[in-house]
């Protein structure tokens, strides 16, 4: 596990919707009014930050792991801290609310294609204020915010045109933070507003195909595989919102980055075989965490992308989020067993 050291140099913050998955694995998903069958049930971690430490953890992060959020005063919140302690996550800036129930998420996973719904109770993320976060008390290198879009009181746009997110985001660049922000599928109407005031104080913006269409309005979930010129398109329009450094589209096919110089780099995603993908749940959220693991250790973004892809097949191989997460070293021998999609 890792240490909880504050004199490093180093080190990941993360901050925003923590909440536990209940997850079904149900025989396929009815239509309105039919009966689905449940086969199986399990209780995992939940949320951008959750997952993203306990991924973290797993692959062997040297370095200090924080979590920033409120849960409730209840079974799921103390499973949390429970799960954070045994992984080495620092739980000083995790607060408890006894007014409001901890986030979760009914997750349903069809057993034959992977493919999930989810189903989610806000709780007490949709109490989460900019209070909750520090960020001179320890010294770290990033802080990834999870997710824009699904925190109530950081989402809210004021007067000012800014939201309580873009003000945190502020604080920790200011703090020396590198920040990175991930999004959530989540429809609604003013998903681009709610996010745009954000960009200009993130360094690495996370996101999948239907974020990026509709922060942008280029359509990328059409029929068919994704068209890289497209894709390429979307990336410039939101770097040209103001994102300070790469902006990061993953797909399942693969992974693309574009940075603020203009540099295009693609990633295959690893050549999963359909029956061993037994849940897509925290498949984001383990790319990210590869991601970041890259970034922190100086890596160049190339290698950042392929450990993100090999995290992100690792956690295909259990229903939930971070069960079948493995140290760094086997992640990457998964991509080198497995091979990557070729991307034309």
């Amino acid at each position: 596990m890792n240490g909880n050291s504050d004199t490093g140099s180093g080190g990941v913050i993360a901050g925003g919707s923590w909440c536990v998955d209940h997850v079904k694995i149900i025989d396929a998903y009815p239509s309105l009014d039919s009966l689905g069958l449940i086969l199986g049930t399990s209780r995992s971690n939940g949320g951008g930050p959750y997952n993203l430490l306990k991924d973290l953890a797993i692959m062997g992060a040297a370095f200090p792991l924080y979590g920033v959020g409120l849960l409730g005063n209840d079974e799921d919140g103390r499973f949390i801290l429970d799960d954070c302690r045994t992984y080495g996550i620092d739980t000083r800036f995790m607060r408890k609310s006894d007014n409001h129930p901890t986030s979760y998420t009914d997750v349903m996973t069809e057993e034959a294609s992977g493919r999930r719904s989810f189903f989610h109770q806000k709780g007490s993320n949709s109490f989460l204020g900019e209070d909750h976060f520090e960020f001179e008390a320890v010294k770290a290198g990033l802080f990834h915010l999870a997710y824009i879009n699904l925190l109530e009181l950081l989402d809210a746009i004021g007067e000012d045109g800014e939201t309580g997110a873009t003000r945190v985001l502020r604080r920790a660049r200011a703090a020396g933070l590198r920040t990175s922000v991930d999004l959530v599928s989540f429809p609604r109407e003013d998903f681009a507003a709610i996010v745009q005031p954000s960009l200009p104080q993130v360094d690495i913006l996370f996101l999948n195909e239907l974020e990026a269409s509709w922060l942008t309005g280029i359509d990328l979930t059409g029929e068919g595989p994704i068209v890289l010129e497209k894709a390429r398109e979307a990336l410039e329009v939101i770097n040209g919102m103001g994102v300070k450094e790469q902006v990061i589209l993953h797909f399942p096919d693969a992974a693309t980055a574009l940075d603020k110089a203009g540099g295009f780099l693609i990633q295959g995603s690893v050549n999963v075989p359909a029956g061993e993908i037994a849940g897509a749940a925290g498949a984001g959220d383990a790319f990210a965490a590869g991601f970041l693991f890259g970034t922190h250790e100086g890596w160049e973004t190339a290698r950042c992308l392929q450990l993100g892809v090999c995290v992100a097949a690792s956690c295909l191989r259990d229903a939930t989020t971070s069960g079948s997460i493995r140290p760094l070293a086997e992640c990457l021998r998964l991509g080198e067993k497995l091979g990557y999609r070729e991307v034309v």
